[in-house]
């Protein structure tokens, strides 16, 4: 960090605590924990109740679905296996998904899916990690028969049902033409579930497996994995996906007997995690010490900086960012950074009062995670409600602002 930089002000942090407590007693959230660190300071908020009707106050050790903000993280697994040499950048994938050989292409992204063109080429582990290999969530596409597919066919994760386990995942995937071709364009989610399974097969070790001996276990991210023990349910809140509508609490996800009680059949690297706000600062400030914690080295220098460096051509973040301005009616703002690295959105421009170079995601079910290297800082809010309303969208907004803000220069 520069000269002169310290840590909060009291009169910002006291803000903070004023803004995130008027969002909770709207009724609107039902609780959050908070995290801000910068140098030596680490700043906690826990405010609220883990159920929308009362139930236990929120606390430190809350542990939360983190959804999309799983990517982040994941992502150290397969950066790992770049720094040993087991796959390289540009590899073609197929040697390890077969699946994925051969593909073809459809022929217009609207169209039906028996009208395609073969790729013009294999695609590649770089294809993966900067999530341009050719199939995603695209919001341009989001009435097209691929996508109905994607979502009929259990291949995005995130959907109603459950995935399969991996291979029968990766089956499904192998039978649905891409929608671009490889490493044309930006599309959302998939390619970090695919990521997952090529670790499981390059390391011969369930995917979890790996990223606990790699990432987990070294960072001391004890509260980190696919599901929630019997010992520690307590401590995780229900997920609400509030009616867009009339904002009424529908229970998306129970803690006991829900999706996250139990080992999944599929370990998804796009969004599977769950966390604690401790956890994911260990991780954030290992990227920020650029791949070391304690003394110990957990991914390399260069590892680091090609993740947290936008990898995406002019024309592939231009695509990005019309993206995210002409949908800020349903991301409510969310995803406007212009950049992507791998795993992550890198900032490119300022549109808030985070400066460029900034670096993290946000989750869908209400979770928000950055690390900034100008100032030193790392943020984490996490909440258990779902980005069906703008409710919690704003409270991610209003929790950066006031984090800036509360920087003491």
């Amino acid at each position: 960090m520069a000269m002169g930089q310290n840590g909060f002000t009291e009169a910002g942090l006291r803000k903070m605590r004023d803004v995130l407590n008027r969002h909770v007693e709207s009724g609107r959230i039902p609780g959050l924990v908070a995290l801000v660190s910068r140098g030596d300071e680490t700043h906690v908020e826990a405010i609220g109740t883990m159920r929308h009707d009362g139930g236990a106050p929120m606390r430190r050790d809350t542990i939360f679905r983190m959804a999309s903000t799983s990517k982040p993280v994941a992502m150290a697994a397969a950066m790992a296996l770049v720094d040993d040499c087991e796959i390289r950048l540009d590899d073609t994938v197929e040697q390890w998904l077969p699946e994925l050989a051969g593909r073809q292409v459809l022929a217009r992204i609207d169209g039906p899916l028996d009208e395609t063109v073969p790729a013009r080429r294999p695609i590649t582990v770089r294809d993966l990690l900067n999530s341009t290999f050719g199939l995603g969530i695209d919001l341009t596409a989001m009435g097209s028969p691929i996508t109905a597919a994607l979502f009929e066919r259990g291949v995005f994760t995130q959907g109603g049902e459950p995935a399969p386990e991996q291979d029968e995942w990766m089956s499904r995937l192998g039978t649905l033409p891409l929608m671009r071709q490889p490493g044309e364009q930006w599309q959302y989610h998939i390619s970090h579930d695919v990521l997952g399974v090529l670790v499981s097969r390059v390391t011969g070790k369930p995917f979890e497996t790996f990223l606990r001996e790699r990432v987990l276990d070294p960072l001391g991210m004890k509260d980190t994995g696919f599901h929630v023990p019997s010992d520690k349910i307590d401590r995780l809140p229900p997920s609400y996906a509030p009616d867009p509508q009339t904002g009424e609490f529908h229970v998306w996800d129970e803690a006991a007997g829900g999706r996250y009680s139990a080992p999944p059949a599929f370990q998804s690297g796009g969004g599977g995690l769950v966390s604690t706000v401790d956890d994911y600062h260990a991780y954030f400030r290992m990227l920020l010490n650029q791949g070391t914690h304690g003394g110990e080295r957990i991914l390399s220098r260069p590892a680091v900086e090609l993740m947290t460096t936008n990898g995406l051509t002019a024309e592939q973040e231009a695509t990005r960012s019309a993206l995210a301005r002409n949908s800020v009616h349903v991301s409510f703002g969310q995803g406007q950074q212009g950049g992507w690295g791998f795993g992550m959105a890198v900032r490119t421009y300022r549109g808030d009062y985070a400066p460029v170079g900034q670096f993290g995601w946000d989750g869908g079910t209400g979770t928000s995670a950055y690390a900034d290297p100008h100032n030193g800082l790392t943020g984490v809010l996490l909440m258990q409600v779902g980005l069906s309303t703008p409710a919690p969208a704003q409270v991610i907004h209003d929790f950066w602002t006031t984090t800036y803000q509360a920087l003491e220069d």
